[in-house]
């Protein structure tokens, strides 16, 4: 197969395009340049848009022996990742922008292109497992397409993976899904002589260049001071926008007193109309359901049999389907909990009730769905709705 590798200039997309060359593939590398402004991005190796970055890549698929390409996706990466990552903070929710960029720029730009150019399939280094599609070498093919989480569970991304969908993960080839832990990857590349092997990992937001999130949103959507109010109404004190807070959160309120009970307060909410940001005990963060929007299907759901929603019809009149036996994840590296999941596809609807509380679910937040006999198959994605009432349905 003819396939793009992403060169991101770290050592996991260096290993992962060195083992795609060693499956006889016909490789292209190229570094997606996603920064416009390239003097203000962070330098050191923090994130995966550092000005060392493109350099690293070009040295690596020197040594690889492939050709090697930049690509300015940097236009594609402000208005499908950054504007989006602004918008959902304005609306009040909590979104992950690497699942954004994965979704938008990661699959969809760099495959659009990929493919234009005759290209079969893209070679990432994530970590997660694939089978079917290019990975079996049926690029494009997505009959008994499974994503699963990694070997390595520490590094395991099929959680940000999941909003790829099966068309996006067809053409996909994830060559590190196997990698038996990333101290492993590492003594590959330097046994293959990649400069990168021993490159820090990135992370945080790699468009934040100074790392201060909270002092980004307050640039990019301005302060407006507001009020921290508690449960009831009580105000407790003042801010500089909700935007600056995310559900959950319990240091850097701000209050100038602790709970009359003594106890640590959190964020349990916050309200963009009247720019409040609720706070009060632990107890408040809990949730034993959660919906979600604009589902990805990544498995074929099953008729729920057994359960409140025996009968049971979803918009279009079919029966209800789901899994009986799931797991559900809201965070890149949460804990999963045991769920019954409904799904309503024809209006893109999921319903999970928990087996125990989850703790600190936000709008906006990649829902994720697992299953399968070993409960490491990505059964399904969603975006956590904004009503998170356990009453709440898909029906």
């Amino acid at each position: 197969m003819r396939v793009l590798a992403a060169l991101s200039g770290g050592v996991d997309s260096a290993v992962a395009a060195a083992r795609a060359v060693d499956a006889g593939h016909e490789v292209v590398g190229v570094h997606m340049a996603l920064t416009r402004n390239r003097a203000q991005t962070r330098s050191g190796s923090r994130g995966c848009c550092s000005i060392e970055d493109s350099a690293d890549a070009r040295w690596a698929a020197q040594i690889l022996g492939i050709p090697f390409y930049v690509w300015d996706l940097s236009e594609e990466f402000e208005e499908r990742v950054v504007a989006d990552f602004l918008d959902e903070y304005r609306a009040g929710r909590t979104p992950n922008p690497c699942v954004r960029c994965n979704e938008r720029v990661k699959f969809d730009a760099l495959l659009e292109r990929a493919l234009a150019l005759g290209f079969d399939a893209v070679a990432t280094g994530h970590y997660a497992r694939l089978s079917g599609g290019a990975s079996s070498g049926r690029p494009g093919d997505t009959e008994g397409l499974t994503l699963r989480r990694a070997v390595d569970a520490a590094k395991d991304q099929s959680y940000v993976l999941a909003v790829s969908g099966r068309e996006g993960l067809a053409r996909a080839l994830f060559p590190l899904g196997d990698a038996p832990s990333k101290a492993q990857v590492r003594s590959e590349a330097e046994s293959r002589g990649l400069p990168v092997a021993s490159k820090p990992d990135s992370y945080d937001i790699c468009f934040v260049a100074d790392g201060d999130t909270r002092g980004f949103l307050t640039r990019s959507l301005g302060a407006s001071e507001g009020t921290m109010v508690s449960p009831d109404g009580e105000v407790l004190g003042t801010h500089q926008g909700y935007f600056g807070f995310t559900v959950g959160q319990r240091k850097g309120l701000g209050l100038s007193r602790p709970a009359e009970d003594g106890r640590p307060r959190y964020v349990i909410e916050t309200r963009p109309a009247t720019n409040e940001v609720v706070v009060g005990p632990e107890e408040l963060l809990s949730r034993t359901a959660v919906d979600g929007d604009g589902l990805v299907l990544l498995a074929d759901p099953e008729p729920l049999t057994t359960g409140p929603d025996t009968g049971g019809t979803d918009s279009d009149g079919s029966p209800a389907v789901g899994w009986q036996e799931a797991s559900v994840q809201v965070r890149a590296h949460g804990r999963p909990v045991p769920a019954r999941v409904r799904v309503d596809a024809a209006q893109g609807l999921l319903h999970a009730d928990l087996a125990t509380p989850l703790r600190g679910v936000a709008a906006g937040q990649s829902l994720v769905i697992y299953g399968g006999d070993d409960g490491d198959q990505v059964l399904a994605q969603a975006t956590v709705a904004s009503e998170q009432s356990p009453s709440h349905a898909v029906a």
